[in-house]
C-alpha cells in the first residue's frame, strides 16, 4: 500500500511502496521543466526520504513523454532586465539564484537510499546533465534520449556534469556529449555503461516497480545501501567540488552575457530563415 508524505508538494508526486520511495516530476505540460517549485519540491522530497525509516530505494521519475526538459525557458524570458552596479554584484545575484540546484544536487549525492534514475522519457539539458552521473542506478524506457545544448547557448556543462560524465562514459565520449551536444539514445548509453537496463516504454513505471521489488527479494537492503555508501564515500568531495567548480564558470558566462546574445544570434536565424521560407 502506497504512503503520502506529510508535506505539500505542487510539482512533483511523491509515494512510498513498501520499501521504494518514489519522486516523480509532475509539470507534463511544460514536458517537466525546471519551473514552478518542481527543484524545492524535489529537495524538501529527497530529505524526506533520506530520513524514511523503511525505504531502500529511492526513483526521480517523470510524469509524461519526458523525464525533463530541463531549464524553464518560457518562465526565464519572462523575467524583467535587471541593471547591476558592477561584473561582481551581477556574479553574485546569479550565484544567489542557484542555490537550490546546488542544494538539490548535494541531496543526492549525499542521499542515503539507493538512488534509482528512472528515464521515463527523453531529457534535454539540466535534465540530461544533472541526475544521470550521480544516480547509482539508471533505468530508462527504450525511448529515452540525452542532449545538451550547452556549447550552443554559450553555456558551461552544469553542476558537476563533466566530471560527473568522464567518469561514467570516459573523456572523449563526455566531450560529444557535452561539448558537441550529441544526441544519445537510451540504447548507446546502456552499450556505453551508463544506463543499467532499458525497458519499453509502454508501461514503464510499473516495469521499474517490479524490477527494483525483484532485487528486494533477492537481496539484503541494508547490504544494498552500504554498497553505495563505501562506493560513494571517497568520491563524496570531489564530486562537491565539481559542482561549485561548475556553478562559479556557469556564473562567469552570465557575467559575460554569453547565453544572452547566442540566444539573441539563434532568434536571428530563426527570423531570417522564417522570411525566407516566406519568400517561397
Amino acid at each position: 500500500m502506497a504512503s503520502a508524505s506529510k508535506y505539500k508538494y505542487n510539482d512533483i508526486i511523491y509515494e512510498v511502496k513498501g520499501k521504494i520511495g518514489i519522486i516523480k516530476f509532475n509539470r507534463p505540460k511544460s514536458l517537466n521543466a525546471f519551473g514552478g517549485s518542481i527543484l524545492m519540491d524535489t529537495v524538501s522530497a529527497l530529505r524526506e526520504l533520506n530520513d524514511h525509516p523503511d525505504t531502500v530505494f529511492t526513483v526521480l521519475t517523470g510524469e509524461g513523454r519526458f523525464f525533463s526538459s530541463g531549464a524553464d525557458v518560457k518562465a526565464a524570458a519572462g523575467k524583467p532586465s535587471v541593471e547591476f552596479p558592477n561584473p561582481a554584484a551581477k556574479k553574485i545575484d546569479f550565484m544567489a539564484s542557484i542555490s537550490t540546484a546546488i542544494e538539490l544536487l548535494r541531496s543526492m549525492i549525499d542521499h542515503k537510499k539507493v538512488l534509482v534514475l528512472a528515464l521515463n522519457g527523453p531529457a534535454v539539458g539540466g535534465g540530461a546533465a544533472w541526475f544521470e552521473g550521480i544516480a547509482d542506478i539508471v533505468l530508462a524506457a527504450d525511448t529515452a534520449y540525452l542532449q545538451v545544448p550547452f556549447s550552443a547557448l554559450g553555456l558551461v556543462p552544469e553542476f558537476g556534469s563533466a566530471t560527473a560524465f568522464y567518469h561514467s562514459i570516459g573523456a572523449h565520449r563526455a566531450n560529444d556529449f557535452l561539448m558537441f551536444g550529441r544526441k544519445l539514445t537510451a540504447q548507446e548509453l546502456e552499450s556505453w555503461g551508463l544506463i543499467n537496463r532499458v525497458f519499453p516504454a509502454q508501461g514503464f513505471h510499473q516495469t521499474v516497480l517490479e524490477f527494483l521489488e525483484e532485487q528486494l527479494s533477492i537481496n539484503d537492503g541494508k547490504s544494498m545501501m552500504e554498497t553505495k555508501r563505501l562506493q560513494n564515500l571517497p568520491l563524496r568531495r570531489e564530486r562537491m567540488l565539481a559542482v561549485y567548480d561548475a556553478a562559479e564558470a556557469l556564473a562567469e558566462r552570465f557575467v559575460e552575457d554569453a547565453p544572452k546574445q547566442r540566444f539573441a544570434e539563434k532568434n536571428k536565424l530563426l527570423l531570417e530563415k522564417s522570411k525566407s521560407r516566406s519568400k517561397l
